[in-house]
């Protein structure tokens, strides 16, 4: 089988690989700055909510995750999930959980001097962080957000284990069929999903750079 016949199969998954990624990827960064700002909620019973909720998908392998939503799900509670929405709400679930870690580690990165300037002002504790402390926050955000996109993006490879047929689920198929095209399959995949972080990494150093401007080098 020749290398362009190996890419041509590969790619019939590209689709279903960027659009996991492109659809959990909000779903995660929705929950990190939920969660996040919940992790610095004044109200203590929101805190330890959260923090269950963050060391429980730290704490637990992925895989384990995603097996549990699409094989246990419909066996004890009858509730049956399509292979791509149990793929979104798993990544979604555990790398908003890392992603609540930098969003929270930025809001207290803000020198306390700021909510008592906020404070100063009149503002109320929402006012504060969201016209304060966020805005600045969001500067040592950006790179640690990033990078969890391109570990989630990794991590849709195994979706390809509840037969979504993405990228890695074609290139599985290929080794089934001819174990002796292993080598070109897999060294294709690599190449393939490094392209698909390329812009992710492109994209943090753009927003980076903007997020900086009018900010003095320490």
């Amino acid at each position: 089988m020749s290398t362009a016949d190996i890419v041509q199969v590969l790619i019939r998954g590209l689709p279903t690989t960027v659009s996991l990624l492109l659809t959990a990827t909000a779903l995660a960064f929705t929950i990190a700055f939920i969660a996040g700002i919940s992790r610095v909620s004044k109200y203590k019973f929101v805190r330890v909510g959260t923090m269950i909720y963050v060391e429980f998908f730290r704490g637990t392998s992925l895989l384990i995750q995603l097996f549990w939503l699409f094989y246990v799900l419909p066996e004890a509670f009858g509730i049956r999930l399509d292979p791509f929405l149990a793929g979104v709400i798993t990544l979604g679930l555990n790398y908003g959980a890392y992603g609540s870690e930098i969003v929270r580690s930025s809001i207290l990165s803000v020198p306390k001097g700021q909510s008592e300037a906020g404070i100063a002002l009149n503002m109320t504790s929402r006012q504060q962080m969201f016209r304060v402390i966020l805005p600045q926050a969001f500067r040592t955000m950006i790179p640690g957000l990033t990078n969890n996109s391109i570990e989630l993006l990794k991590g849709t490879s195994l979706v390809a284990l509840i037969t979504l047929q993405d990228m890695m689920y074609w290139g599985q198929n290929l080794r089934g069929a001819d174990y002796s095209i292993a080598l070109p399959v897999f060294s294709i995949l690599l190449v393939m999903y490094f392209l698909v972080a390329l812009p992710l990494i492109l994209l943090s150093k753009y927003f980076e750079k903007r997020a900086s401007k009018g900010v003095a080098s320490t």
